[in-house]
Order: C-alpha cells, then structure tokens, then sequence
C-alpha cells in the first residue's frame, strides 16, 4: 500500500492512497483525513485502506485522481518526532575523521542517534532557503520508517511489527555550524535546517525480497546539477536495521504513532560515489590532504530516487534546489 499528501490549504494536506504505478491517487476522507489520523488508529483503519489500495491497483475507481507527484507535500508535513541514527559506520568514520574526531565506544553496540527538527518536512520538489553559502550546505539521503506508538522498552526482536511505512529523506545540513555545536556538548540544533521527505510512503509488503532483515536493498541515485554523485545500495553496510534503530531510542521512553526515525546517510564501503558531499571532501583529504569538492552554492539542485529491481522510482523523487533567503 502507498499512501501521499495532497495540499489543501492546511498545514497537513489531504491523505490519499496512492496505486501501485503512482498513477493514481483517491483520497479517502471516510477512513481518515490526514496520514496522521491513519497513523493514529492504524490498527482500525489498516484494513480499509488496503481494499482501497487493491481496487486502485486492479481497475478505475470513481473519485480517483490521475497524479501529479509535482504537487504532493511531505507525507508527514508536521511528525511528532524526527530521529536520525547514523547506521551505515563507513559514514561515521568519515564524518568523524572530517572533524578530527575520534571513533565513539562501542560503536558496534549502541547506535548513535539524535532528535532533529520535526515540526517541518519540506515538499518532495520544496526549496531550501538558506542565509549564508559559508554555512556549508550539503545534503544528506536517507531511508526512513514511520512508526506506530512503540511501548517503552521495546526490544529489537519486538520492533518490526511497529514499522508501519518506509520513506526517502534528504537529511539537509550546514556542515560548517557542526563542529562548533558539538563542542559546545549539547549536539545539533542551528545546523541541521528542516529536511525533506520523498511524496510516496509505502508499507513494508510493497518491497517483496527488498525489505530483509530491518533493512531496506535497493538502489538509491544521487544526482547533483544533473550529473550522477552516487549510486548505492541502501541495504548494503547498514549495521543496525531499523528494529535495533527503534529499539535504542524506545529504551526510556515510547515513541508515539507518526515518529519518523532516519537510518542515516546511506553509505557503502567501495560503492559508487556518495549520498552527502562531506563523505567525498572526507575522501579528498583522506587521499590528498585536502578536499576539492565545494558544499553547495546557491542555485545548486539536488536529486535523489530509490529504484526498485526493474528500474522504477520505488517512493517518488526528491528535487531540493538552495536559495537564498532574503
């Protein structure tokens, strides 16, 4: 089942189910009105969305809409709460050989992960406005869930079955606000701005042999300026799956319907390119001593796509381009 958002005026939109080709769309105001209302009574409305989705994906439906993924808003254009662990380890030994910062203990045992910015998701075509070019913008893409309310306490093995919907993020930071913020021991608040979400969320099932394991394989292209930046594997070198993810941060405190928590920047080990301009200027330095690749400059668009086995865009497609704010 792929669920989207249609604006309407409001701060939340208009939830629709979406067909299986994102040709379609039927919005469904009798079951809930907005994802979060579905997220909220999941278990009760689970059912009815599903034989909405089935009489999408098998014929016309009288009210449908042909879909213009152009127009969606975030899924989630508000979510109670924004998660970001850092999963894929090739990422932290980067990001943290970047700053001149040592590998954290137990790095193999406890995931790192902190609380963002939740109260905004950016539109999957929405532009980043940003005052200063010197605060080092880069991008960040990241495969996310969305989960149900997850009892405190929740151990990784019990996780899964709180995953109710997988998503495409572009984690947008300003690079050079992070250093300053991390020593001042408190963590991220100026440099991370709101990120983006991609227009289609989708329950797990959508993904077949793809979703294994907590983790999420398929392909993840990263375009910059309309040129190729990377070509990944989302699944590959992810050292927690998104039940561990759940379970470290339900530890203490439950999560409730409508979190969304990221697994982080996607990263492979030898892979093709990179899902953030840091890890390629960690790479420069790493190999020349100093880095070559620029953050971005105003003007600057950035996309991003998962593609399934066959080549189609499994969860829509993420634009950002930066503009100055006045």
């Amino acid at each position: 089942m792929k669920l989207a958002t249609l604006p309407d005026g409001s701060r939340d939109g208009r939830l629709v189910v979406v067909s299986r080709d994102r040709r379609h769309a039927l919005p469904v105001p009798q079951i809930a009105g907005t994802l979060q209302q579905a997220l909220d009574k999941w278990e009760a409305v689970r059912t009815a969305l599903e034989e909405v989705s089935l009489r999408l994906n098998n014929s016309a439906v009288p009210g449908s809409l042909p879909l213009d993924s152009a127009r969606l808003i975030a899924p989630l254009p508000r979510a109670y709460q924004w998660l970001d662990g850092s999963a894929y380890l090739h990422h932290v030994e980067l990001a943290r050989r970047a700053r001149g910062a040592g590998m954290p203990d137990k790095l193999l045992e406890v995931p790192l992960m902190y609380q963002g910015l939740s109260h905004v998701f950016l539109a999957p075509q929405e532009p980043l406005r940003v005052a200063e070019e010197a605060w080092g913008i880069d991008f960040e893409a990241e495969v996310a869930v969305v989960t149900g309310d997850v009892p405190m306490g929740t151990s990784a093995s019990e996780a899964g079955r709180y995953i109710l919907l997988l998503a495409l993020v572009n984690d947008w930071s300003l690079r050079e606000l992070i250093p300053g913020e991390l020593a001042r021991g408190f963590g991220f608040l100026q440099s991370k701005p709101p990120c983006a979400m991609g227009p289609i969320l989708a329950t797990p099932d959508e993904f077949g042999a793809a979703w294994k394991n907590g983790r999420l394989s398929l392909s993840l292209a990263v375009d910059l300026n309309g040129t190729a930046f990377g070509r990944l594997d989302s699944g590959a070198d992810m050292a927690f799956g998104f039940p561990d993810l759940i379970a470290h941060a339900a530890r203490t405190r439950p999560l409730c319907a409508g979190t969304v928590l990221g697994g982080g920047t996607v990263s492979n080990r030898g892979g093709q390119g990179f899902g953030c301009i840091m890890e390629k200027r960690a790479q420069e330095k790493i190999e020349t001593g100093a880095a070559s690749t620029p953050y971005l400059k105003f003007g600057d668009r950035v996309r991003m796509e998962l593609l399934d086995g066959e080549g189609k865009s499994a969860l829509g497609v993420i634009v950002g381009e930066v503009r100055a704010e006045a």
